[in-house]
């Protein structure tokens, strides 16, 4: 068990000034994170319309850092000029700290979330994180079934945010999810028709060249988002 603490961050663009901004910190944010004191491990992501689309949102993309320890994270968002220039360029913003409760699988060759020592028993809440890279030859037959098995989602009064997530369109896809409690979760991902045909599909076809799943605790949030589903009691 670790002091290991992860965050996300999720940014919102409304002008097209604004948006040609985010493409391009797509790559030039890679420099500031490689430097920066503390972080473990760290991507920059794209994300997908409504409804787990595979064409992008240009208006929303999220950064995704695991943290030493939390003093490392709150030193980052509090005094470095790269998150500031997201802030000052953003139309709306939300970070999420997570404590990790499990994790499954690798990203990249490895698995960069680490179980934390100390969880909150009387928060219910939990955040989830799922990533894959599709093989090449499966993409088409994975992207046709994809809508099928999101339906139950729409009707699950327990999630409370999802959003499609990724690094490289169509082949390396990731989603992160905010829940009510475990029972919710639960609903969807062993009771909901549609997820268990693509649990098997996913046994039988082996469509998944590397994959992982990790639970948190989500525990901390600030900024301006306007989402009012998102939980606003957290510290």
């Amino acid at each position: 068990m670790t002091q290991q603490i992860t965050t996300i961050s999720i940014f919102t663009f409304s002008t097209i000034w604004q948006k040609i901004w985010a493409f391009f910190m797509m790559q030039f944010a890679h420099g500031p994170m490689r430097n920066q004191k503390g972080l473990e491990f760290y991507k920059l992501l794209g994300t997908g319309k409504t409804g787990f689309n595979p064409l992008p949102d240009w208006g929303t993309y999220a950064v995704l850092q695991v943290w030493n320890n939390e003093q490392a994270a709150k030193l980052f968002f509090e005094e470095s000029s790269l998150f500031q220039r997201y802030v000052n360029n953003t139309n709306e913003h939300l970070v999420l700290f997570m404590k990790n409760m499990v994790s499954k699988g690798e990203w990249n060759g490895n698995n960069p979330f680490k179980k934390h020592y100390n969880v909150d028993k009387s928060n219910e809440y939990l955040a989830v994180i799922t990533r894959a890279t599709i093989k090449t030859r499966l993409l088409l037959k994975f992207w046709k079934f994809v809508p099928k098995s999101q339906h139950s989602l729409s009707d699950n009064k327990g999630l409370l945010y999802t959003k499609g997530v990724g690094e490289m369109p169509f082949k390396q896809m990731a989603t992160f999810s905010i829940w009510k409690n475990k029972s919710a979760l639960e609903d969807f991902a062993y009771r909901a028709n549609g997820h268990i045909t693509a649990i098997k599909k996913t046994r039988d076809l082996k469509w998944y060249s590397e994959e992982l799943f990790a639970r948190f605790q989500p525990y901390h949030r600030f900024g301006n988002f306007k989402n009012d589903a998102i939980p606003l009691n957290f510290n």
